[in-house]
């Protein structure tokens, strides 16, 4: 269970190794075999802590939330002697106390203030988390959730000044968030590092504010890179054992130079307390989003406009691609770069701007990543055959503005007919069709009326009331064109054909289903 507190969990302490495991360190030490000190990471932190420390901060946020009630008013009798005594105690109670958690994705619950005796009426609630000074002029970098909603923002630094802070700007999608302070004197700052080059088993150290308490120093290493937590569209975390609970969210991940690597975001835990696996953004993702927060408030992101999938084994063989590699193009943006540039659905992008897409998550970053506007080139294979063409950018957060209001003209309806191939059973997109299964007036293809529970396609997801849009790239309005096509990749020696399949809402994905 990945816990929302965007904290990074670790280990609570390291047990020294025993007498022979230092005797076998110190014989390959001096054979000059084994690690170095430097990997091993340094004997004591207590200088390199002792100077960053300063930097750390503790973030309180206040939030006003609706109250609600955790225990349910009895029901009594009406005129019954209790009526007035339950009336007052519940009144008292209001909903309860804190439970300890922080409303609007705090870390660490603080208590209520100023409850009320009715559900629904508002109160105060606080909660804590961590951040970090990278400007001596008073920015502050933190997660989002952190600071989510709040009301009111309080930097607690180690000295014991505290500082209200506004909120400069805050991104979601990468959960980071830049605050401003305005002190009286500089402050304690540090300075982002090159998180793209460290290894797994390099050493690193987390300050942080777990469980309020402040100024906590913990050790550890590089556990693993690249992980893909599914909790964003840009998931690339540093996954470290170093040992952080629930209120290091938003603290800094350092290297042994004292150069922040990572921000600490989420942990794994079962119990919610560090179990040794926590997540931090490395500081190549969070150093851009960082810079365009503070120069415009938000993120200016680029933009492709095209839904893609990872290409699965049988995709690549119905593709004509040797391998699995790239992202395959589900759909495009009508209007947007990937459409002005001729991309179609069925493309497998397998470089960008000379890059190359190993995995259909590390395009979405790419892009992102590439400044507004630029031309790039794209490199695809579009049924067997590589080509290359040049896109210029849009920027993201407009593209999904005009995704969501985009649609598409309905079809001409097609005769009614029905036929059975691939374990499906197909059928005419008609009136009554839209009806009974709710499609959009927009969508267009073969209705899918039925599917054998022990076939391909029903193994890959495909339900009654899908649509069958292409099929081997080529459009579709009938079941007999479904059948014509399916045919023909049958005599070409295809073992599976790729479909793009539609939902009732029109969301497309590619999906390859065996002939036989």
């Amino acid at each position: 269970m990945v816990s929302w507190n965007r904290t990074v969990p670790g280990v609570g302490g390291r047990r020294g190794p025993g007498l022979a495991a230092l005797t076998l360190a110190a014989t390959l030490a001096l054979a000059g075999v084994g690690p170095t000190a430097a990997e091993q990471g340094p004997d004591s932190v207590a200088d390199l802590a002792e100077k960053l420390i300063g930097a750390v901060v503790n973030i309180s946020t206040t939030q006003t939330v609706a109250e609600t009630r955790q225990v349910p008013l009895p029901q009594v009798p009406e005129g019954s002697p209790f009526q007035d005594f339950f009336d007052e105690f519940f009144d008292k109670k209001g909903g309860g106390n804190g439970d300890g958690m922080g409303e609007g994705g705090g870390d660490e619950g603080g208590s209520d203030e100023g409850g009320s005796g009715e559900g629904g009426d508002p109160r105060k609630v606080q909660s804590l988390g961590s951040g970090f000074v990278i400007d001596a002029t008073g920015i502050i970098i933190t997660n989002n959730h952190v600071i989510e909603d709040a009301d009111e923002i309080i930097a607690n630094f180690s000295d014991g000044t505290k500082l209200k802070a506004e909120l400069v700007g805050h991104d979601a999608k990468t959960d980071l968030a830049v605050l401003r302070v305005k002190p009286d004197k500089p402050l304690t700052a540090v300075s982002f590092g090159d998180s793209e080059h460290m290894r797994v088993g390099d050493w690193v150290m987390a300050i942080g504010n777990p469980f309020g308490l402040g100024g906590t120093v913990t050790t550890g290493i590089i556990s693993a890179r690249n992980r893909d937590i599914n909790s964003g569209p840009y998931d690339n975390y540093i996954q470290t054992d170093a040992a952080i609970n629930r209120g290091n969210s938003g603290g800094p991940l350092f290297n042994e130079k004292g150069e922040v690597i990572g921000i600490n975001t989420a942990i794994i835990s079962p119990s919610g307390g560090s179990i040794g696996i926590g997540f931090a953004i490395p500081s190549e993702i969070a150093v851009g989003v960082v810079d365009q927060l503070r120069q415009f408030g938000e993120t200016h992101r680029g933009w492709l406009g095209v839904n893609i999938q990872e290409v699965t084994d049988d995709l690549a063989e119905s593709l004509g691609i040797a391998s699995p590699q790239g992202a395959l193009v589900a759909g495009v943006t009508e209007g947007g770069p990937a459409a002005v540039a001729k991309v179609e659905p069925g493309d497998v992008i397998v470089a960008f701007d000379g890059h190359a897409i190993k995995t259909m998550r590390e395009l979405p970053r790419l892009v992102a990543n590439t400044a507004v506007g630029k031309e790039v080139s794209i490199t695809l294979i579009r049924k067997g055959k590589e080509l290359t063409l040049p896109v210029k950018l849009g920027r993201l957060e407009e593209g999904e503005k005009v995704a969501e209001a985009q649609g598409e003209e309905p079809a001409a309806e097609p005769p009614k007919d029905e036929t059975k191939i691939l374990g499906l059973t197909l059928g005419a997109l008609d009136d009554a069709a839209r009806e009974k299964y709710k499609l959009n007036a927009e969508v267009r293809g073969v209705v899918i009326t039925g599917v054998e529970p022990t076939s391909t396609a029903a193994e890959k997801g495909i339900a009654a009331g899908d649509l069958i849009v292409e099929v081997a790239q080529e459009e579709v309005l009938t079941p007999e064109d479904v059948a014509k096509t399916v045919e023909k990749q049958k005599t070409m020696g295809r073992k599976s054909v790729l479909l793009l399949v539609s939902n009732a809402g029109g969301d497309l994905r590619f999906v390859a289903v065996k002939i036989n």
